[in-house]
């Protein structure tokens, strides 16, 4: 089974790779460069704080680049032409989109009935960009839950194949969330993985409803985001 994945470098979608590549061996990487960008502040702090709490979890403090764990191929945007002729190259049987922009037409042809897509949220409440703040801004500590679904044009709203509740402890930091959530993220594609070998496809469920989509969220709703989540998790036992 051939296996390529459509990311961006970061630590997370680096362990990501690294992690799925113990189970399954990972054909190629697609890396897009191109970040969505805002015309306000969005960095807050705490994304400091998460980058080195996951590089120290994850890679025992060091910089590791994705190209160090399977072989990649930079591209500005996943759509471009240089991606496009790889996954033709590959051949892939399933493609992995993990933290990237919108997905065309042109990549999906390359691969309609194994292309999946992990979101971090529930797409039948929260689409798009930094959903999992989004829920936690709107004090939804129960829509803290990450999703694999088969991927279509239109944004996260391709059937379920797997969704799971992240894992929150008394006392976490929102620097935290993350790396459960790529954790959790791992484990579903694997299973999903797993399913798509024993069965030659991904069985999965349509959305019941389509959620409301986000952008990306600005630095000063950040900080209530962070309040709001140590006061939740204080809370818990």
């Amino acid at each position: 089974m051939k296996i390529a994945v459509l990311t961006s470098q970061t630590l997370h979608h680096t362990y990501f790779i690294r992690e799925l590549s113990r189970a399954y061996t990972v054909a190629g990487v697609i890396v897009e460069s191109q970040a969505a960008a805002a015309p306000f502040e969005t960095h807050h702090p705490f994304e400091d704080r998460r980058e080195s709490y996951e590089r120290r979890v994850f890679f025992q403090g060091k910089d590791v680049p994705l190209a160090d764990v399977a072989p990649t191929v930079e591209v500005d945007s996943v759509n471009a032409t240089e991606s496009v002729k790889r996954l033709r190259e590959i051949g892939p049987d399933v493609i992995i989109v993990f933290g990237t922009g919108r997905v065309g037409p042109e990549v999906i042809g390359t691969c309609p009935a194994g292309i999946i897509n992990l979101h971090g949220g529930d797409p039948e409440e929260y689409r798009g960009l930094d959903t999992h703040l989004w829920a936690i801004y709107h004090r939804d500590f129960g829509g803290l839950v990450t999703t694999l679904h088969r991927l279509n044009e239109t944004i996260d709203d391709g059937p379920v194949i797997l969704q799971a509740a992240l894992h929150l402890s008394k006392g976490m930091e929102l620097h935290e969330l993350r790396r459960y959530n790529t954790e959790a993220c791992v484990r579903m594609s694997v299973s999903a993985l797993d399913m798509f070998q024993r069965w030659g496809r991904f069985i999965s469920r349509p959305q019941r409803r389509r959620g409301r989509y986000y952008s990306l969220m600005p630095a000063e709703l950040k900080e209530i985001c962070r309040v709001r989540f140590r006061e939740y998790t204080d809370g818990l036992s």
